[in-house]
């Protein structure tokens, strides 16, 4: 299915000679074909650049009409005759950076929205838009070319580096931000932590919860995703980590660089995350411990104590993988069995595999 052109306008045509030189692919070819935008395998038509993500998918391209098509060295021989190729080692990110050429996203407006709210003494930089009723509290920082968009607020004393993207009706409060930071929509960023202790008589006492967020430079937060300040200490969201949509991050948090945390996500308080650490769908992580660098935590795993680095853990409580797996290969023959553990007199015929 073609991309709608009114939601995301293109800048089409674009030489297959030009997608190459501005990827760094290798073009094998007419380079002065023309190609129009980008589209799946089943459905490209002669103006479209494609992308073979994996082997799974060699038979849609053995059959593919595209005009170009974006992969690895080892499948240019199943390319169809007359349909173009751009070959690297990295296909992934060559598609990505061809797509963002043909639809680079909307154009920045620089100006403040008539019916935005902005502290006297902010300081927007140069190039900023301000959308409608988005609110600029006092004291706040903004780099050059930020967007803030619709119904955007910004608490006092924030400050955000250059190239930073708050979308619709995100709100931050307590935070410093890097350079080309991006909030999405609804994603709230500084909040009260979950702090409190118990009276005598049973009641609870918030705990002033005094520290910040530090967000790095090229931080994304999801839709709807919250990162509470912290406690004494800061909040700290590494450079280039991306939270996707649903994600929860407790006080005191503090990942490292490029960590990839995916939806509904849960991290508790003082949780420290290593550099590159990855944690799948719906794991959840008690709080006060340290995960090592390189980390990959499976989905809807349940992280009760420390990781070492470059670890694959899976399961509830999280194992290592390899031990994870046999306990799941186990527990599956038990059940098989009708609750009888798996013996020499139980009938089996071969070794289970577990590895």
């Amino acid at each position: 299915m073609p991309v709608d052109p009114r939601f995301h306008p293109g800048t089409g045509p674009h030489s297959l000679a030009r997608l190459a030189e501005a990827t760094g692919a290798r073009a094998v070819g007419d380079g002065a074909r023309l190609l129009q935008g980008v589209s799946p395998l089943g459905s490209a038509g002669a103006g479209d650049v494609s992308f073979l993500d994996g082997r799974r998918h060699l038979a849609a391209l053995r059959e593919t009409r595209a005009g170009a098509v974006v992969l690895a060295e080892g499948f240019l021989a199943s390319v169809p005759e007359g349909v173009a190729a751009l070959v690297s080692p990295m296909p992934h990110l060559v598609f990505a950076r061809i797509a963002a050429l043909f639809h680079p996203g909307p154009e920045r407006q620089p100006g403040i929205h008539p019916t935005a709210v902005v502290a006297p003494d902010a300081e927007l930089g140069e190039g900023c838009e301000i959308g409608p009723h988005a609110v600029i509290g006092a004291g706040v920082k903004l780099g050059a070319r930020c967007t803030v968009g619709a119904h955007v607020v910004i608490g006092p004393g924030c400050i955000f580096g250059d190239d930073c993207r708050l979308h619709p009706h995100a709100s931050v409060s307590h935070c410093i931000a890097g350079h080309r930071v991006t909030l999405h929509g609804g994603a709230r960023v500084g909040n009260e932590g979950f702090g409190f202790t118990p009276t005598p008589e049973g009641r609870f006492v918030t705990i002033p919860q005094l520290g910040r967020v530090i967000l790095g430079d090229e931080v994304e937060i999801g839709a709807n995703s919250c990162v509470d300040r912290g406690t004494l200490d800061d909040t700290v969201i590494g450079p280039g980590t991306r939270l996707d949509n649903l994600v929860q991050i407790g006080h005191n948090v503090a990942t490292g660089r490029g960590c990839v945390i995916v939806s509904q996500v849960g991290i508790s308080g003082s949780t420290v995350l290593g550099d590159y650490v990855t944690a799948a769908g719906q794991a959840g992580f008690a709080g006060h411990l340290k995960i090592g660098s390189k980390a990959r935590i499976g989905a809807q795993a349940g992280v009760l104590s420390d990781i070492p680095d470059g670890m694959d853990m899976a399961g509830t409580p999280a194992m290592p993988l390899r031990d994870w797996l046999r306990a799941s290969i186990q527990q599956r023959n038990i059940g098989a069995r009708g609750g009888k553990p798996a013996t020499a007199q139980s009938g089996r015929t071969r070794p289970d595999k577990t590895d």
